[in-house]
C-alpha cells in the first residue's frame, strides 16, 4: 500500500536510480517498462540529475520531471534563456495526489533563481500546464497534399533557376544542417535551440532501442551562389494498387528554409518524386505558406491545427525588453501569478528603437494572468480576442487594441521542435 501523499519523497535522482527513473517514464509513457542497458547508458549520457526529478514511494519511483537548458527565440530574434521541461509523468497508481505539482514547484523556483526569462514545454494533454502558469505561445498545422491535384506538371524536370537540390547522408547533414538552422532560428520566433545531440539523435549516429530507426532522405537546396538554405527530411512507403499504380506517400520530418525560394523548391521537389501520391507535411506554422505555393491550394487539406510550444513566464521585464515592437507605445499591465515567480504591474515603453518594462504604481491598463501574458508575448493571439473570451480584463476600454498593436506579429511564431 502506497503512504500519503505527504510521505512521498520528492528529490533529484541520482546517478544509480536512472534505470529505476527510466522505467517509471517509460510507464508512464505507456511504453513497455523493461528497457535494455543500451536505453538507460544513453539515457545517462544527457540527463542533468539535478535537474531531474522523481517522487519515490519507498523505493519505487512512481513520477518523472527533468528540466534541461534551452534558447528561445523571442519576436525579433534575441534568444531568451528558458528552462526546457520535458520527460513528466506520473504513474497512474498515484495520480492526483499533487506530485507533478510538487516537482514542478521546485524547478521553477530553481529556473527563477538562475535567471531563466521563461519556461518551456510540449504539452500532451490541454488542461494540465494552465494552472502552472503556462499558456500555448506557438501553434502548428499539419497538411495532406493530394500530389495529383496539385496542378504542377511532373512530367517536366524541377526548375533550378533558383538554386539545386541534392539527396545526401546522414553525415552530411551533421555538418550542414547545425549552420543553416541557427541561420533560421536567428530570424524564427518561437525556435528552440538545437543541440550537438539532437543532430546525432536524428540522423541516426546514436540509435535508441526504443524508437526503430528508419533511415530517411535528405534533400539539400542550394542557392544559385552555392549556399545551402534549405534542407527536408523525408520518408517514403511503399505501396501500390491492385492495378499496379503506385500510391506512396513520402512523410516530411522535418523542412526548414531560410528564403521563400529555397521553400518553394523544397515542397516542389517533393511533390514531383516519381511514384509519390501523397506528401504529408509533417508540423508546419499555422500561416506556413504551402498550400499556395501549389497551383492549386485545394490539394493540400489541412489535417492538424494544434496548440503546441507552452511558454511560462519567469520575469516579464525581461520578457518583454527582449523583443521587439514594430509600433509605438505604452502599457501598463497588472500581471496575476499565484505562484508568485512574476507577478505584479508593469509599465512597458516599446517602440521600433526599443523597450523598457519596469515596476509601477500607475493604474494599469489591462490585467492578465502570466499564462496569456505567454500567449501573447510571441505575437501568436490577440488581446481584443482573449477579452471576448474573458482571459483578460480592460481595465481602461481599448486597452486590449492597444496591446494587439504592440505585441501581435505580421508572421505567426513557429517552434519546429518537440523535445
Amino acid at each position: 500500500m502506497s503512504r500519503r501523499p505527504e510521505d512521498i519523497e520528492v528529490r533529484p535522482i541520482t546517478e544509480p536510480e536512472i534505470p529505476e527513473w527510466s522505467r517509471a517514464l517509460s510507464t508512464g509513457f505507456l511504453r513497455p517498462p523493461d528497457l535494455s542497458d543500451h536505453d538507460v547508458a544513453d539515457l545517462a549520457t544527457h540527463v542533468i540529475p539535478p535537474r531531474t526529478l522523481a517522487a519515490f514511494d519507498n523505493a519505487r519511483c512512481v513520477a518523472t520531471f527533468r528540466s534541461f537548458p534551452q534558447e528561445l527565440t523571442a519576436v525579433g530574434g534575441t534568444p531568451v534563456p528558458a528552462d526546457a521541461i520535458t520527460n513528466v509523468s506520473v504513474t497512474a497508481t498515484h495520480r492526483r495526489r499533487g506530485l507533478l505539482t510538487r516537482m514542478m514547484t521546485r524547478d521553477l523556483a530553481a529556473a527563477k533563481e538562475r535567471g531563466d526569462v521563461v519556461a518551456t514545454l510540449i504539452a500532451a494533454e490541454y488542461p494540465i500546464y494552465g494552472r502552472y502558469g503556462f499558456g500555448p505561445a506557438t501553434h502548428l498545422a499539419e497538411w495532406t497534399i493530394d500530389v495529383p491535384r496539385t496542378g504542377f506538371d511532373r512530367h517536366r524536370p524541377v526548375p533550378d533557376e533558383d538554386g539545386r537540390i541534392d539527396l545526401v547522408d546522414g553525415a552530411d547533414v551533421r555538418t550542414l544542417g547545425p549552420e543553416l538552422y541557427e541561420r533560421l532560428r536567428r530570424t524564427q520566433p518561437g525556435a528552440v535551440t538545437r543541440s550537438d545531440r539532437w543532430w546525432q539523435v536524428n540522423t541516426g549516429a546514436i540509435r535508441q532501442d526504443a524508437r526503430p530507426w528508419t533511415e530517411p532522405f535528405y534533400a539539400v537546396h542550394r542557392s544559385p551562389s552555392g549556399e545551402v538554405d534549405g534542407l527536408a527530411v523525408y520518408v517514403c512507403d511503399d505501396h501500390w494498387g491492385d492495378d499496379k499504380r503506385p500510391l506512396n506517400t513520402a512523410t516530411v520530418k522535418s523542412l526548414i528554409a531560410t528564403s521563400p525560394a529555397a521553400e518553394r523548391a523544397l515542397w516542389r521537389y517533393l511533390c514531383s518524386i516519381d511514384w509519390v501520391t501523397t506528401v504529408k507535411s509533417g508540423r508546419r506554422a499555422p500561416d506556413d505558406l504551402l498550400p499556395h505555393l501549389l497551383p492549386d491550394p485545394r490539394a493540400a487539406r489541412l489535417t492538424t491545427y494544434a496548440d503546441w510550444l507552452w511558454v511560462r513566464i519567469l520575469d516579464v521585464a525581461r520578457a518583454l525588453e527582449a523583443r521587439t515592437y514594430e509600433r509605438s507605445g505604452t502599457l501598463v499591465l497588472e500581471v496575476v501569478d499565484e505562484a508568485g515567480l512574476a507577478g505584479g504591474r508593469y509599465r512597458l515603453e516599446a517602440g521600433p528603437d526599443g523597450a523598457r518594462c519596469a515596476p509601477t504604481d500607475e493604474d494599469p491598463h489591462l490585467t492578465l494572468a502570466v499564462g496569456e501574458l505567454a500567449t501573447l508575448w510571441l505575437g501568436d493571439e490577440s488581446a481584443v480576442r482573449l477579452a471576448a473570451l474573458g482571459r483578460v480584463r480592460e481595465q481602461q476600454e481599448g486597452a486590449a487594441s492597444v496591446t494587439d498593436a504592440l505585441l501581435r506579429t505580421s508572421r505567426r511564431p513557429w517552434c519546429p521542435d518537440v523535445f
